[in-house]
């Protein structure tokens, strides 16, 4: 079989941009037929099998199987719904990859061991119903159950993350993190903590808002840091007086030492890193913009309080 108008094996494989092997392989499947033979038994393909082999081609790239490949052509199935069937796939496959691509990314980060990263991959692959799970503990645990304190139900809404259902890699990696940290019973223990001051400060319902004192610190302590002024100056010893008497006031108690170790223990607590990286994970994965932090603010305050209160003495022992 010979003349214009067919294409010998070699031909069709460069027209196509394939190898010759691949075109043996396709045309032995029924994909792209030859059209006939030489009289030396030679294969020859007729006027359509370059777009055949085009088609074959690009579907094998998106990664269609050849089976499916073959109904597409022989019009048994549609191009469109083999593709969204095939597009499902790959999203499941790109979520695996971002999967694993977080969990690595984060050993490596971290020098994760052995044991770390199989906690890392198991978190990693969570349903939506155990992670909300897994929340809902450390929320309650931290903070009490939603239904016992209004306040409780804000804070639960408020540090509630809500991991889409096709994470970024940077949204799975946070929340893999995060997860970590709600497991840690020191983290829980700080955030109870800080929680139960919280409440304390706030005062009963009836009684008129008073400024939180991480907030009035935040507010106060920058124009001193602007200025340059020494944690153990004058100034500073007048502005921790006012901000330790509020915090007194607050707590229906003196202004004392007692009371401002109390409050330095506070503050520290406040400035732990780990409270805010857990914002700054949950802003992550929500995709809410970047929490702000006075951390400069309460440190500078934390020393200019260390420096002007008298160390409490030890209590007194018998014998």
């Amino acid at each position: 079989m010979d003349g214009e108008g067919y294409y010998s094996i070699g031909e069709l494989a460069r027209l196509g941009g394939v190898t010759v092997k691949a075109v043996r392989f396709y045309s032995d499947r029924g994909l792209v037929p030859e059209a006939g033979r030489t009289a030396s038994g030679h294969r020859r393909y007729g006027a359509e099998a370059p777009m055949r082999l085009g088609l074959v081609r690009t579907l094998r790239e998106l990664g269609i199987d050849l089976a499916t490949i073959g109904k597409v052509i022989d019009r048994e199935v549609s191009a469109a719904e083999a593709a969204a069937v095939h597009a499902e796939a790959v999203s499941v496959q790109l979520r695996l990859l971002r999967h694993r691509h977080a969990v690595l990314t984060a050993a490596a980060r971290r020098g994760s061991t052995p044991e770390e990263i199989d906690l890392m991959h198991r978190l990693a692959r969570l349903s939506t119903a155990e992670r909300d799970a897994l929340v809902a503990d450390f929320l309650d645990s931290a903070f009490g159950a939603p239904t016992a304190d209004p306040l409780s139900q804000v804070v639960h809404r408020s540090l509630t993350p809500e991991l889409p259902d096709d994470p970024g890699s940077a949204q799975l990696e946070a929340w893999v993190e995060l997860a970590e940290l709600t497991q840690d019973p020191s983290f829980r223990t700080l955030m109870r903590s800080l929680f139960t001051l919280h409440t304390a400060e706030r005062g009963a319902p009836t009684a008129p808002p008073r400024k939180h004192t991480v907030a009035l610190i935040a507010e106060t302590v920058p124009p001193l840091l602007a200025a340059d002024v020494a944690p153990a100056s004058p100034r500073a010893a007048r502005t921790v007086a006012k901000i330790a008497a509020a915090h007194a006031a607050a707590r229906n108690r003196q202004d004392t030492p007692a009371l401002r170790h109390d409050l330095a223990a506070y503050l520290t607590a406040a400035n732990d890193p780990r409270r805010e990286r857990y914002l700054e994970l949950l802003s992550t994965i929500n995709g809410w913009s970047p929490p702000t932090h006075p951390r400069r603010e309460l440190t500078w305050f934390h020393t200019a309080l260390t420096a002007t209160t008298p160390a409490t003495p030890p209590p007194a022992t018998s014998g």
